[in-house]
């Protein structure tokens, strides 16, 4: 799970990444914070990423879950959901050793500064999910679909999660709203003012992709979906079985689908860039980037940037890079 730290005052921009599955399938419950240490010449970025150390009551190992920052009464915390973890160890058998479950739906708070966890059981979330979509709002979290895994099934949920950072412990409240969607996995990016996404691709069932696009807007009043405009999809999209991506910058995302029976190469994928703009249409704006293979046969560019992670700038001058 990844989530955007707005920068502060003049903090620098920041992200979290917690868990998460390996190649090697195994489960991560660790808490990175990754942010911009410098930008030298020849766009030489330097990524600074630091572990934090979690306690209390630490989320188990997991994938498939969400994190988002919540704001209330001047201080800043971490809140956590959902998720799909391993059959717990006592119950895991030679047959059974790589199935997964869905995690207990608990909600999770974690304080930035210190690394203190909580964990909070709401008589409304009975069910857990994963690959839902949340989008935050001050002291507000709002969870969107979602898949569950002990039922298979794609509810159309919608709640809002409400965090009050009170001395002591914090409290957390939960409401149950209406006009949910049934989607998993789907890919949200933010247009327009600062509480202001787009909703596209994910699922609605195994079988079958969800090839509509929602606009979200957070405000005081509350959460307001409202249905866009159906891209014109390709045929590579609209016949692919999987479909993958994410958001680049603001409006914009990358979509990439596997190019089935058209490469040699089994790992070959068509790769689109999809722009919601308010001065565009978004329509005209997907279009097909390249495939593995004509990545393989282009030069690399001479301006590409490069990173660097964990290293000072005066070790990458010492290496003579």
């Amino acid at each position: 799970a990844i989530t955007r730290m707005g920068p502060e005052s003049s903090e620098k921009e920041k992200y979290l990444i917690h868990g998460g599955r390996t190649p090697n399938n195994e489960l991560s419950s660790r808490l990175y914070i990754i942010s911009q240490d410098s930008r030298g010449c020849n766009k030489k970025v330097v990524l600074q990423c630091i572990e934090k150390e979690l306690v209390g009551e630490v989320p188990e190992s997991r994938y498939g879950h969400t994190v988002n920052i919540v704001h209330s009464h001047g201080k800043t915390a971490c809140l956590l959901f959902g998720g799909r973890s391993y059959v717990p160890s006592g119950q895991r058998t030679t047959e059974n050793w790589n199935s997964v479950v869905d995690c207990p739906p608990l909600v999770f708070l974690i304080d930035l500064e210190f690394g203190c966890c909580s964990s909070y059981n709401l008589p409304q979330l009975t069910d857990g999910q994963s690959f839902h979509v949340s989008l935050s709002r001050k002291d507000c979290v709002y969870v969107l679909g979602g898949h569950t895994l002990a039922s298979d099934s794609r509810p159309p949920r919608l709640f809002k999660l409400r965090v009050e950072l009170l001395l002591g412990r914090p409290v957390i409240s939960c409401d149950v709203l209406t006009g949910g969607i049934s989607l998993s996995s789907a890919i949200v990016t933010q247009v327009g003012p600062e509480s202001e996404f787009v909703i596209m691709g994910g699922y609605e069932s195994d079988n079958k992709k969800r090839l509509e696009c929602n606009t979200v807007s957070l405000d005081e009043s509350g959460i307001h979906l409202t249905s866009r405009e159906s891209l014109d999809w390709t045929s590579e999209i609209r016949q692919s079985k999987t479909w993958f991506g994410g958001s680049m910058e603001e409006g914009s995302v990358i979509l990439g689908v596997p190019a089935e029976g058209r490469q040699l190469l089994s790992e070959s994928n068509y790769f689109y860039l999809v722009k919601f703009c308010q001065e565009e249409d978004p329509l005209q704006n997907c279009s097909q980037e390249s495939t593995d293979q004509e990545q393989e046969d282009t030069a690399q560019l001479e301006d590409s940037e490069e990173l660097y992670f964990s290293r000072e700038p005066h070790e990458i001058e010492d290496d003579g890079v």
